[in-house]
């Protein structure tokens, strides 16, 4: 999970606070979840666009009931403009969600997520074009050294992995392409409650999913239905893999420095390629590695700021 804001949902820079134990353990143990991800989608026999869609719907609905039960408010009439942004926000999420589960089919986890953590070097690349920001020298070079790892992780050069797979690494940039346009229209969307923006933008990737799938390959349930394993782990991704992460994600927020919030973020796609190698048996190969190091650490390098020290 990569793009994450810098500001609290008062607006205030978070460079100006400090971080205590809690929030630490609780984005902490968001981004573990977030890196669980893959193992469960190997063991989830249904199509991709089902699994976005009860995704979508129980992690929005959860987020739902926590909202109504914390009493939190920003439950306004929302503009149209702010409204349609969320909505197509949250329709590209939802198709990010689906190149990223065939990714997973296609190639090892650790490859498919490395592939979508090129999310950040995009939107390093794109800002000057859409945003008009000013591409600086380190930033410039750290998406040089992301896209060389990238090379060396998708087996050009080197070997690579194994068990990769061209298609699998297409997949998982194609996800890091639509997860950088939902980061880049989350920076147009202002004036919104945090848990209520994601909340809608849940429900709209899951609701993309039903027409979605009337017109292509369904549910990929088979004849004799969902089994009570297959209904359990749907049920653990929708609610703990993304209803409790969030809640645990955006409630460690405010606790955090924004150096911080960067450099923890990156705790998913590391711990994505310890649980690969342990639970799937899928390590990377020598040059699998040296691109991951440099994917993730040019990543933690462009976000972080040296020489900068807090009040």
């Amino acid at each position: 999970m990569a793009g994450k804001t810098k500001r609290n949902k008062e607006g205030e820079s978070m460079d100006s606070k400090g971080n205590d134990r809690k929030s630490v353990l609780m984005n902490v143990v968001s981004m573990l979840i977030f890196g669980t991800i893959g193992i469960f989608r190997r063991n989830i026999p249904v199509s991709s666009a089902f699994l976005a869609f009860s995704r979508g719907m129980l992690g929005s609905l959860f987020l739902l009931l926590f909202m109504l039960l914390r009493r939190r408010k920003g439950t306004g009439r929302l503009p149209g403009r702010t409204a349609a942004w969320l909505s197509l926000s949250g329709a590209v999420m939802g198709f990010n969600w689906i190149l990223l589960f065939e990714a997973y089919s296609h190639t090892t986890v650790a490859v498919a997520t490395l592939c979508y953590y090129m999310q950040p070097t995009i939107v390093i690349l794109l800002s000057p074009l859409v945003f008009r920001e000013r591409l600086t020298a380190k930033k410039g070079i750290c998406a040089v050294i992301a896209i060389i790892g990238m090379v060396l992780v998708s087996g050009v050069i080197g070997g690579g992995p194994q068990t990769g797979d061209a298609t699998g690494v297409l997949l998982g940039l194609g996800a890091a392409v639509l997860y950088a346009g939902v980061v880049m229209m989350n920076k147009r969307i202002s004036g919104v409650e945090t848990y209520r923006k994601t909340t809608i933008q849940l429900f709209s990737a899951g609701a993309v999913m039903v027409p979605y799938m009337l017109l292509t390959d369904g549910t990929g349930i088979g004849p004799e239905g969902l089994g009570g394993q297959t209904l359990a782990l749907l049920l653990v991704v929708g609610i703990v893999h993304t209803g409790i992460a969030y809640v645990l994600y955006f409630g460690s927020i405010d606790g955090l420095k924004a150096q911080s919030v960067a450099i923890l973020s990156y705790i998913d796609p590391v711990s994505a390629l310890i649980f690969s190698a342990l639970l799937l048996k899928e390590p990377l190969s020598a040059a699998g590695v040296i691109g991951a190091v440099l994917i993730i650490g040019s990543a933690v390098v462009s976000e972080v700021e040296f020489g900068k020290t807090d009040p």
